[in-house]
């Protein structure tokens, strides 16, 4: 978490009102990092955090915040003069979502602050709501920004294709202006991703080397140990591709292989990413088997247990063909890489769990050491998400010895010596949505670009009957080694210790 020492931006006093106050999402991320917000200064100690709450007294509400704080952030409920405070910033707000008049009485709630009724509206609500509530907000004058600030925030998915995100976007749009929406990606607010700008954009030793001349390939991963779980019944709708690739990977893609903006401004940042997918080269129906990968896990052994195959677990159809595993090589026709391969894959119930950029360069043009027994292996530089973020160099060093044998050697450098050190995605965002910075959020542009990039993709895999099995907690998919088998090094498998 951040702490009080860091220099901060402070935020204006603001109406955080939450939709959505009881579900898991405000249990396990927002309320906690409120709380840890509120304690190192990311939000103005004199906010009010409002729930709009259905079906139960201020009591029982109470009562589930409560039992989610014992849960994820005991600390706060253990101390009794921390929890009456945060307590006492806690406004309910009675009613359903679908009736005009619990807008009402969030209007009659908001309180002013320094002369203001600044709000930001969190929507931690399925998808199919967003359009009521924003419908909603508007009808009772909650749009405007005549008394302060008036800032929607919404979660991924964005749509569940390109002309559900383009009427998304079009709703949103009809009452809150673009820079009023914010669209959260919480990848993007982890601490390892934006050091990867930095890295980027605050050194000099790398931009020389960071495009299709010493470039082989990229490989943007997140590799998960883990099932479905209680995602079923979402996942068996959206799928790999749709739940990770088309959001998370493709903007850390953007982030990537983006020219420097003018400014870090939201903006310029965006208006470089966007440049990148325009570049991204349409994937023909006829190329999707040679540029893409789908598959499931069946059933296998993890860490010396048993897990089940996922058209057993619960909610999930016994004849889904369903994807668990997804990748995509996309190009991107550009001057810095044209002709590089950007591969992008995800999977659920593998080997490991990991989050990865990894930057494979080229081959030395000539070998030296060609008639001994060890070859030089190609360089790699690897930005670790997570977990143990930081980031890895791959260089050849010679053995120790009498001899000109070569060996690799692994520079790591920890982005945190202290994981408390690390903020949570969520602190990070809900304090950008308070200062007002759209650097990290997703644009309209952006979210119908990337659907219209892997449209092509989903429609060829919407009518299958049958898809390829892994077993769980192996790396045996077939398919990655012959979609890799031009990139130096191959398919690059994470581990946890580097």
């Amino acid at each position: 978490m951040l702490t009080a020492d860091q220099e901060i931006e402070t935020a204006e006093p603001t109406n955080i009102v939450i939709f959505g106050v009881t579900g898991d999402l405000s249990k396990r991320k927002l309320m906690p990092a409120l709380v840890r917000m509120l304690c190192c200064g990311l939000v103005h100690d004199d906010s009010k955090i409002i729930g709009i709450v259905n079906n139960r007294t201020e009591e029982v509400w109470l009562k589930l915040v409560r039992e989610g704080m014992q849960e994820f952030l005991p600390e706060v409920v253990e101390d009794e003069n921390r929890w009456k405070k945060f307590l006492s910033r806690l406004i309910m707000v009675p009613g359903d979502l679908g009736d005009e008049t619990t807008y009402q009485r969030l209007a009659e709630a908001l309180v002013m602050l320094d002369g203001k009724k600044n709000a930001m509206f969190y929507c931690a609500i399925p998808p199919d709501w967003y359009g009521k509530v924003t419908q909603g907000l508007h009808k009772v004058g909650l749009a405007n920004e005549d008394e302060g600030y008036r800032r929607l925030v919404i979660e991924k998915p964005f749509g569940h294709n390109l002309a559900s995100a383009r009427a998304l976007n079009k709703e949103l749009q009809s009452v809150f202006k673009e820079d009023q929406i914010y669209r959260i990606d919480h990848y993007l607010g982890k601490e390892s991703v934006q050091n990867l700008l930095v890295y980027r954009f605050a050194n000099s030793i790398m931009e020389p080397l960071w495009n299709r001349n010493y470039v082989d390939h990229i490989q943007i991963s997140t590799a998960e140990t883990l099932g479905v779980e209680y995602r079923a019944k979402y996942y068996e709708k959206s799928g790999a591709l749709r739940d990770m690739i088309q959001s998370h990977l493709m903007q850390m893609m953007t982030l990537v292989a983006m020219e420097p903006p003018v400014e870090f401004t939201a903006d310029a940042v965006r208006d470089e990413k966007m440049k990148v997918l325009r570049a991204i080269r349409c994937i023909k129906p006829e190329q999707i088997k040679i540029q893409t990968v789908s598959a499931q896990y069946a059933s296998g052994t993890l860490n010396s247990e048993n897990v089940p195959a996922y058209v057993t677990e619960e909610n999930v159809s016994p004849d889904s063909a369903t994807e668990t595993f997804a990748a995509v090589r996309f190009y991107i026709d550009n001057w810095r890489w044209q002709g590089v391969p950007f591969i992008l894959w995800t999977g659920k119930r593998l080997k490991s769990k990991a989050a990865e950029v990894m930057i494979r360069f080229r081959k030395p043009p000539f070998n030296l050491f060609d008639s001994h027994a060890s070859v030089p292996a190609a360089n790699a530089l690897i930005f670790r998400l997570q977990p143990e973020g930081g980031v890895v160099l791959r260089l050849n060093a010679k053995k120790p010895g009498l001899t000109t044998d070569n060996e690799e050697m692994v520079m790591r450098a920890p982005y945190a010596d202290d994981a408390e050190e690390v903020a949570d995605a969520y602190e990070i965002l809900m304090h950008d949505v308070l200062i007002g910075d759209g650097t990290l959020f997703s644009r309209a542009d952006e979210v119908e670009a990337s659907w219209e990039i892997v449209e092509p993709i989903l429609d060829a895999w919407e009518n299958r009957v049958s898809i390829e099995r892994y077993r769980a907690g192996t790396w045996d998919i077939p398919a990655m080694d012959e979609l890799t088998k031009d990139c130096v090094g191959g398919w690059h498998k994470p581990t946890i210790h580097k």
